[in-house]
């Protein structure tokens, strides 16, 4: 799979651009193209001290390049770090070309339909809405700030504001969130066809592997969550452009910006899993304050410069 980093001078990047800065996180990264490694066996091949090596593995981690998980070794636990990304596009500023960015985050809570059905759930950062399993609290007041949300099959639909004038017109959406499957417990391998829909248009489907989380609770799951459930998803972009949409930088489908109904006063977003998929292992939606990437769901609208 060809997975695109595209990056440019919004200051998210920066990381980025400095955990690239040094020869040796790029010999890291060359460790890892092939295999795993823990801390020490980087440290070993590259003859530096593991305090050294840790230090450049938390700039490439903070980047977003590498990756780690906790495996049990000859009755010791171990952190094994893995490459995360094969691929960067860094856009340069241009003077010809200025893009306006119109971005909506949405909050996992916010749904305006929905149809669960168990196992399900919500949670806010601080406690559990309601029972588990039961999807009458789907409908809970307190379900506006939910930061986690699970169904085993269904969907939830969010309404999103247009706010683009009459004089305006968009060259690009993306859709980015932090999502995952749904098992009961956690389940390293626990595939689900997770459908996203536009303006009632289906963009395509995406296979989720796993309900992640035995290997390591989330980054930033709050203390008081229940450590034998979902821990954190996967962060992926939907882009929506006039030559098809993609998901982190591969075709997804031939859906294009032409095909949307973008001239009605509201937009829909929905998240399903249909009960005769081929795989049906459900889906888990991480807001800000869950899982391993700070954010709820994000809209972006990029605008042509032109207008």
């Amino acid at each position: 799979m060809r997975v695109i980093i595209k990056a440019n001078g919004e200051p998210k990047y920066i990381a980025l651009y400095e955990a690239l800065a040094s020869e040796v996180r790029w010999s890291i990264m060359g460790l890892l193209a092939d295999t795993e490694l823990n801390v020490k066996d980087i440290a070993d091949r590259l003859e530096l001290s593991p305090s050294i090596v840790t230090m450049h593995v938390r700039k490439l981690e903070q980047a977003g390049l590498i990756g780690s998980r906790r495996v049990r070794l000859n009755g010791g636990t171990h952190k094994m770090c893995f490459l995360k990304e094969k691929l960067i596009e860094i856009e340069l500023p241009s003077t010809q070309r200025t893009v306006q960015i119109r971005e909506q985050p949405i909050s996992v809570g916010h749904y305006t339909a929905f149809e669960v059905h168990p196992t399900c759930g919500l949670g806010t950062l601080e406690k559990e809405i309601g029972v588990w399993d039961d999807p009458r609290y789907f409908l809970d007041p307190e379900r506006v700030h939910a930061a986690i949300l699970w169904f085993g099959w269904g969907y939830v639909e969010y309404k999103i504001p247009n706010y683009l004038l009459a004089d305006q017109t968009a060259d690009a959406i993306e859709i980015s969130m932090e999502i995952a499957s749904e098992a009961p417990g956690l389940r390293d391998y626990w595939p689900s066809d997770i459908e996203f829909i536009f303006n009632g248009l289906s963009l395509g489907t995406w296979t989720s592997p796993a309900d992640f989380g035995r290997a390591a609770r989330g980054r930033l799951t709050p203390e008081w969550w229940h450590r034998n459930v979902n821990q954190y998803g996967l962060l992926k972009t939907i882009r929506i452009d006039a030559s098809g949409t993609f998901m982190d930088g591969e075709e997804m489908s031939g859906v294009t910006l032409a095909d949307l109904k973008l001239r009605d006063p509201f937009w829909t977003l929905r998240f399903a899993v249909d009960e005769h998929a081929v795989n049906v292992g459900g889906l888990t939606l991480y807001g800000a304050g869950f899982g391993n990437h700070d954010q709820d769901i994000v809209v972006r609208v990029y605008l042509n410069d032109n207008d």
